[in-house]
């Protein structure tokens, strides 16, 4: 009901993304909207930007932006959100891990270094993108025993597959942290802050 009394009915508001957490802080904001899942080859489009030495926050907006068009070529008449999160570390990329053997493997990496969590946010309408926002959390790994690594995996299991960081800090995850720089809510993959202003801006929310 929250959504209803802040949020315009129209334009519809579309998230082009199927993530659990940037679908957590919508709902918590209390927006209305349809999540649905785009189409997108991210790890050939990362592997072209890669060969081309395009950098990280550069390739997350492409990657953000093809999410939003895939989404916005069929709902025209919708604000379409597409986002995309890169993690950067001693300029090194890194991707969500496949299994909890990897997951461990790249918490090992990280372990006592601070990285980068590179996070684009991008909305269509009309078939053009009319706003674009990024975000650069800064986090620090504390020098954590393996023996602690194992525990806060047995702990979260396969929840921390969904992250690129192999963690979570809505779970355990700041469990594995010094410090930590940004908004949460960028650091869980959608920047709030800016895009709340941004609706405001274009009548979705009220000012």
């Amino acid at each position: 009901m929250t959504g209803i009394l802040l949020q315009a009915p129209e334009p519809r508001l579309v998230l082009a993304s199927q993530s659990s957490a940037r679908r957590a802080v919508l709902a918590a904001a209390g927006l209305v909207f349809t999540a649905e899942a785009a189409a997108v080859d991210e790890a050939a489009i990362k592997e072209g930007c890669r060969a081309e030495g395009i950098p990280a926050e550069d390739a997350a907006m492409l990657l953000a932006e093809a999410k939003a068009e895939r989404i916005a070529r069929r709902r025209p008449e919708a604000l379409v959100l597409g986002a995309d999160q890169m993690l950067v570390c001693d300029g090194a990329w890194f991707d969500k891990p496949a299994d909890l053997a990897a997951a461990r493997a790249q918490l090992l990496t990280l372990r006592g270094k601070p990285h980068v969590l590179v996070t684009a946010l991008v909305a269509w309408r009309d078939g053009r993108r009319i706003w674009q926002h990024l975000a650069r959390p800064r986090l620090a790994m504390r020098d954590f025993s393996e023996a602690f690594l194992d525990a806060y995996l047995a702990a979260e299991g396969e929840a921390v597959l969904g992250s690129v960081g192999a963690y979570r800090l809505e779970g355990l995850g700041p469990h594995l942290f010094r410090t930590v720089e940004g908004e949460h809510s960028a650091i869980l993959g959608l920047p709030l802050l800016p895009l709340l202003g941004f609706l405001r801006q274009h009548g979705v929310l009220l000012g």
